[in-house]
């Protein structure tokens, strides 16, 4: 007995130095705070699955509209009206489109989210303080999936970590996170800025 109790000594002084983990933040109170989530802006570092980094400022206005702005460059990154644009200065198109809902952003930029649908969430755990929580298209799983990482007190999207079907991973880290930020219709429309790039 002696021996058992100093054996686990160590392991009690360092549960008890450990910082305190925050408990997991329920799903529905993730979905409130995501439905609430209406527009906002934010600074963000995007660090791709070959270790490249990028920085720049995203805009939200849900549903369905993001925007990516890059800094130091003329690339940009639209989802709007089901599709999304990239607009890459180095391409001879002036934008590539796919449709929204092939990509696992549309879950987070949906009219309704309800994390309580049936194998919508296939990871919910703690992340040190944080809650993580792991998004898939329960009728397209193949479409990839985002893990998506919240704060509490107050709750808030911290980052993101894109999954595609080629199984690369992309983590968009926000700062700045501003939400009720409205930068108007014209930000998010993939024909007007076609039109401005080609002038």
């Amino acid at each position: 007995m002696t021996l058992m109790r100093y054996a686990l000594a160590p392991v009690l002084m360092f549960a008890l130095a450990a910082p305190a983990w925050a408990e997991k933040i329920p799903l529905a109170d993730i979905s409130a705070y995501l439905n609430g989530l209406t527009t906002a802006e934010a600074q963000f570092t995007q660090v791709n699955s070959d270790g490249s980094k990028a920085t720049g400022k995203l805009y939200l206005k849900r549903p369905g509209r993001m925007r990516f702005e890059y800094a130091n460059d003329d690339t940009l990154v639209l989802a709007s009206g089901g599709q999304v644009a990239i607009f890459d200065p180095k391409s001879n198109q002036i934008a590539e489109q796919y449709p929204l809902k092939r990509t696992p952003l549309n879950l987070i930029l949906a009219d309704k989210i309800d994390l309580g649908q049936a194998k919508m969430v296939v990871g919910h755990e703690e992340d040190g303080s944080n809650t993580a929580v792991v998004v898939q298209d329960p009728e397209h799983p193949e479409y990839g999936a985002i893990r998506l990482l919240f704060s509490a007190n107050p709750l808030r999207l911290r980052q993101w970590v894109i999954t595609d079907d080629a199984g690369q991973k992309t983590a968009v880290i926000l700062d700045q996170f501003k939400p009720g930020v409205d930068p108007g219709p014209l930000m998010f429309s993939i024909t007007a800025e076609t039109d401005a790039r080609k002038k």
